[in-house]
């Protein structure tokens, strides 16, 4: 009896742990851009891209604040919105913005960069992504890194890495390892997505790079996708299962 009790002690503990790591705290809010906290040190900032495929499309993006520090991953999908983004930065949370980091050549990533580059920002991707962007004719990120890159925000640290094709050929993941928090970008999925932007995509290796995502960081709670509502590893699960091949 003790055993049982103990059990549905812990797996209601769980739950609870699991459900409220994944709600989110609306704190900014404006025609173009919308932030929203989902743990201690980890915002979403949702921008709007208009597409002759789509329309308007949501794209989501991670910010890290911690000791009057602050990293941005993926830049807002407009000059307009990244310039907000960062007057909320400086101006509403006085914080220094460390970096901002492009997760892949897409416009959705770094359409907005021109705006850190002029605030004097170091802007960081792959040397893949670098040479994208380059023959793609967009803003070009400053400091390029092979596989693997680590960048702080105050005390936080948080892991960029190249875990294989997916989306794009330079698609990366960031990881916030004491949020337990993850950025897949656009090589991850929301819950109910479509297969969404295939043009640059490898589709055959897709699956296989989101599994090795979730293997790399098998402590994640939370996973922010590119477009659409932020999960847990079903979001993964749910890429994997989407591009499977074998």
């Amino acid at each position: 009896m003790k055993a049982n009790l103990l059990i549905l002690i812990v797996f209601t503990q769980f739950i609870i742990l699991d459900v409220s790591s994944q709600q989110t705290n609306k704190i900014y809010e404006s025609e173009t851009l919308q932030i929203e906290q989902i743990s201690p040190d980890t915002f979403v900032h949702i921008s709007y891209l208009n597409t002759n495929d789509f329309g308007k499309v949501a794209c989501n993006g991670m910010i890290v604040i911690n000791d009057g520090e602050a990293l941005v991953f993926d830049t807002p999908a407009s000059d307009e919105a990244s310039l907000e983004l960062i007057n909320w930065l400086e101006n509403d949370r006085e914080v220094k913005v460390k970096g901002v980091v492009a997760t892949h050549f897409h416009w959705d990533c770094l359409g907005g960069l021109n705006e850190f580059h002029v605030k004097g920002i170091p802007s960081y991707a792959s040397d893949k992504t670098i040479a994208l962007a380059r023959a793609a004719g967009y803003p070009i990120p400053e400091n390029g890194f092979k596989k693997k890159m680590n960048l702080e925000a105050g005390n936080i640290e948080v892991i960029n890495q190249f875990l294989g094709e997916g989306h794009t050929k330079d698609n990366f993941v960031a990881y916030v390892p004491s949020d337990k928090v993850i950025f897949g970008g656009c090589m991850i999925k929301a819950l109910g997505a479509g297969n969404g932007n295939l043009e640059d995509a490898n589709v055959a290796e897709w699956s296989a790079t989101v599994r090795k995502v979730k293997s790399t960081f098998p402590e994640t709670l939370i996973v922010i996708p590119g477009h659409g509502k932020i999960g847990g590893t079903e979001l993964l699960d749910y890429t994997v299962e989407m591009f499977k091949t074998k």
